[in-house]
């Protein structure tokens, strides 16, 4: 029977990003999906890079962000490098836009905000904004500019990977749905997958929405959806440069004179439908930040799951059992976290040492909550 260093549950970014900073750590690694890989939240999602927080529950995941983006150049020309294939990085920054009455108050509160957490915040006078985005709205009341942010093509990103994994002879299989981890004196010996057992020395379960349906999981990744409605717009009449973002939504550049713009919170379960009321608030926001989108055309529209998780953070580490890793959970980060979920489960798996504390986001967190509770 072969056996593997690590098997890798789940193919979107986080499993396939894994994957690959295993690969070139010289282990053997298989990974596994229900379906072809990347069509799941790593396929719907817009592709911003920021690490700012979008609600208070989000402050703990800003310094993991931070590490996060500061290596994102380098993950992604290995991707580039060893795929053939452009990701289309961006880090020409966002431009936060804020139209209310008290904008100039709420510009104070967010550059203050901002420079708290350490992150890089400065206001651009509205006539400075105009000519880094000739486009955006005269009724702008103030404007900041978040100079080290940036974006991908989150399609080609994934895409690029796996072709990285194909190059680097990684298996993977797709359509092999995983039923359960199979666990035998508190040591993950593999998993059963389409009615067959898979040994590994380690198992990472990076599963997103559907982490929580393995048996044996759910305790330390109670993941659900959250869904996520989109939208594509051509520009081709004119070029969008930098991430726009106000309170109801924002818009992404994408290469080729076309544009995503989002998006909704819905909890909806594992359905995926579009609906009229979701987009119509796509669209209004992002004709408020760019009144020109108006008479853009509508090139695609589609929605994703986010994996969400009780506390909103996501799930990466070790659990209290040998050989058995989290990094699933990511919610609106998933994306952002791609290259330093990968880099600390390599590093754990490699060294049991980590760069970057990730106590905060330990599955154990769930474990003990559940325990506690029966």
């Amino acid at each position: 029977m072969k056996t593997h260093d690590v098997i890798v549950i789940g193919g979107g970014i986080i499993g396939g990003a894994v994957a690959f900073e295993l690969a070139r750590r010289n282990l053997n690694v298989l990974v596994l999906d229900r379906q072809p890989p990347g069509q799941e939240a790593s396929w719907a999602a817009a592709g911003m890079l920021s690490p700012a927080p979008d609600s208070p529950d989000a402050i703990p995941l800003v310094s993991l962000g931070r590490a996060s983006l500061e290596i994102y150049g380098e993950f992604t020309s290995a991707v580039e490098e060893a795929s053939g294939e452009k990701v289309g990085f961006r880090e020409l920054g966002t431009l936060e836009t804020l139209f209310r009455a008290e904008a100039d108050r709420e510009l104070s509160t967010l550059i203050a905000l901002h420079h708290g957490l350490g992150l890089v915040a400065e206001v651009l006078r509205t006539e400075e904004a105009f000519e880094l985005e000739p486009q955006l709205s005269r009724d702008v009341g103030a404007v900041a500019l978040l100079r080290r942010e940036g974006c991908v093509d989150n399609r080609a990103l994934t895409r690029g990977i796996f072709r990285a994994l194909e190059a680097s002879d990684v298996e993977v299989r797709a359509g092999c749905a995983v039923e359960r981890v199979l666990i035998s004196a508190n040591r993950c010996l593999g998993v059963a997958a389409a009615g067959e057992r898979i040994e590994a020395g380690s198992v990472i379960i990076a599963a997103g929405s559907f982490a929580a349906s393995i048996e044996g999981v759910a305790r330390y990744a109670p993941t659900h959806p959250v869904r996520g409605q989109m939208v594509a717009l051509r520009t081709d009449q004119f070029e969008i440069s930098h991430v726009l973002r106000s309170e109801r939504g924002y818009i992404v550049p994408r290469e080729g004179g076309w544009c995503v713009a989002g998006s909704t919170l819905e909890n909806a379960g594992f359905e995926k439908k579009i609906t009229p009321q979701g987009i119509g608030k796509i669209l209004a926001a992002a004709v408020e930040i760019i009144p020109a989108l108006a008479n853009s055309a509508i090139l695609e529209t589609w929605s994703g799951l986010r994996p969400d998780t009780p506390d909103h953070l996501p799930s990466i580490g070790p659990t209290d059992v040998e050989g058995l890793l989290i990094a699933t959970g990511h919610f609106r980060n998933g994306i952002l976290l791609a290259p330093i979920t990968a880099r600390l489960i390599a590093d754990w798996l490699t060294s049991r040492r980590t760069s970057v504390s990730w106590d905060a986001f330990s599955p154990m967190r769930f474990a003990h909550t559940a325990h506690a509770s029966s």
